[in-house]
């Protein structure tokens, strides 16, 4: 169940402090303000957008973890991305109907849920802010590619240390780790569920990549031993993260 809460005005945002984001100006922060409804909290585990539901709300993501999915009729279930602060959800529906995914929360989460009848005044009066959300889906959808290369090509080793170096530098650009530690609330089988590899899998290859002193992981405290040498296990080596826009 959604809590609403007391709404952080726009522009005083403490992501908008954040290189990763894109300045807006002080027009379409005015909108952006217009366009939230409220503010609400959802607890860890709960679902923020059920698959097939009609007419999903549409939020932001201010704080916490998240994560979109899949499931099929047999209960097996595929995380297609994990969400954290600055990312949407309920955009895709609105554009194309019922949700085609869920999303449920991986820790607390606050979100800003959004009308989703003014978007297309975002779109009429507002098209280099509507471009930006639009760029935002696109995205997801590159983050998705690379999910998808990993399940098919990549092996339990590289997949994993593609998930975690991927997870790391995203965490990092929000400032949400110290040094080269963070909080990551990612459990093995949220990893196997996203990279398609059975939960025993999971825990060997974890486990083995620990012996090879790439990181530590410390129930849910992940350090980063070895950057250069995770990156070139997982041949990942994305350039520094785009400026993105911040709804």
């Amino acid at each position: 169940m959604a809590e609403k809460l007391r709404a952080v005005p726009c522009v005083k945002c403490p992501m908008r402090r954040l290189p990763i984001f894109k300045p807006n100006t002080a027009e379409e922060i005015a909108f952006i303000e217009r366009l939230r409804i409220e503010q609400v909290g959802v607890p860890a585990g709960a679902s923020i957008v059920r698959e097939g539901q009609v007419k999903p709300p549409l939020y932001s993501l201010f704080a916490g973890w998240a994560f979109r999915y899949k499931t099929l009729t047999d209960g097996r279930r595929q995380i297609l991305n994990f969400l954290l602060p600055g990312d949407l959800i309920g955009f895709q529906a609105h554009m194309l109907g019922d949700a085609a995914h869920g999303v449920d929360a991986l820790t607390d989460v606050v979100l800003c849920h959004h009308a989703r009848d003014k978007i297309w005044t975002l779109y009429k009066n507002y098209p280099e802010l509507a471009f930006d959300v639009t760029w935002l889906t696109a995205h997801e959808e590159g983050v998705i590619d690379d999910a998808l290369v990993s399940v098919g090509r990549r092996s339990a080793l590289e997949s994993v240390a593609m998930l975690l170096i991927h997870l790391y530098k995203r965490a990092h650009a929000l400032g949400l780790t110290e040094g080269n530690e963070l909080d990551l609330p990612v459990s093995q089988q949220h990893m196997a569920d996203a990279l398609g590899l059975s939960l025993v899998h999971t825990n060997k290859t974890l486990r083995r990549l620990q012996k090879l002193g790439l990181f530590k992981l410390d129930r849910q405290r992940f350090t980063l031993l070895n950057r250069g040498a995770m990156e070139r296990l997982a041949d990942y080596f994305e350039k520094p993260l785009d400026a993105r826009p911040l709804l």
